[in-house]
């Protein structure tokens, strides 16, 4: 899937004494099947760009299209397409709740009304496009993993909604740089092996660079530059 993004503005606390601009004139373009790499330092609003992506904040003005479809627009069907986006917060493994892994990453797939072998089926996969075997870890208990482990069974429940966009916020934040390459290593086979369009927000640069085909840097609430890691570097 494919997302264009036209002069885009987003503001906070409109019309209090607090109003600010987190983005302004932001205009973008992702090819279906990209892998995009988005940094900038704390607060130059990546985290707040994606969550215009897939419709949990509205902008203040301009248009986002998916496919060609614009998801701002009154009457968007923004359910529909938050099945088709999927979005890991920054340490998604706090959420993590069920007894066992395999609960916890069919807990989204159930709510889509698919049958329960089409559930484990898709559980399965997950498990395994991380790195975790599905026979070996179905029955462990989430907290019973290392940060790493639990944070990879939290991106398999993002996975396992068959996304069609996988946006990652911070997917690395707090690992150890173990768990950071694994991960990492896991999000590039995963868009490899799948050829969907992958986001991935992170405040270090040398680790997007060796996976994006294109970085968008922010600063400010723009994005200032926008270009190969070759071009931007």
């Amino acid at each position: 899937m494919s997302i264009k993004i036209e002069n885009l503005c987003y503001k906070y606390m409109i019309g209090t004494p607090f109003e600010k601009t987190a983005l302004e004139d932001i205009n973008i373009e992702i090819k279906d099947g990209e892998f995009i790499g988005i940094i900038g330092h704390t607060g130059s609003g990546k985290s707040t760009l994606i969550q215009q992506m897939n419709g949990l904040l509205k902008p203040t003005s301009g248009n986002i299209y998916i496919d060609d479809v614009c998801i701002t627009s009154k009457g968007a069907d923004l359910k529909k397409v938050r099945q088709k986006i999927g979005l890991v917060f920054q340490y998604p493994e706090q959420q993590l709740f069920e007894e066992t892994i395999a609960k916890d990453v069919a807990f989204g797939p159930k709510n889509l009304g698919i049958s329960e072998e089409e559930v484990e089926s898709r559980v399965r996969n997950a498990l395994n496009t991380v790195g975790l075997d599905y026979d070996t870890y179905k029955d462990v208990s989430p907290f019973d993993l290392s940060g790493g482990q639990r944070r990879r069974v939290a991106i398999a429940g993002v996975i396992a909604m068959e996304p069609e966009i996988l946006i990652l916020d911070e997917p690395t934040a707090g690992l150890d740089p173990r768990g950071r390459d694994e991960i990492l290593s896991k999000i590039k086979e995963f868009h490899d092996k799948y050829n969907l369009t992958i986001i991935l927000v992170s405040h270090s640069m040398d680790d997007v660079a060796k996976l994006a085909d294109r970085l968008i840097v922010m600063y400010e609430g723009r994005n200032v530059i926008t270009g190969t890691p070759r071009e931007v570097f």
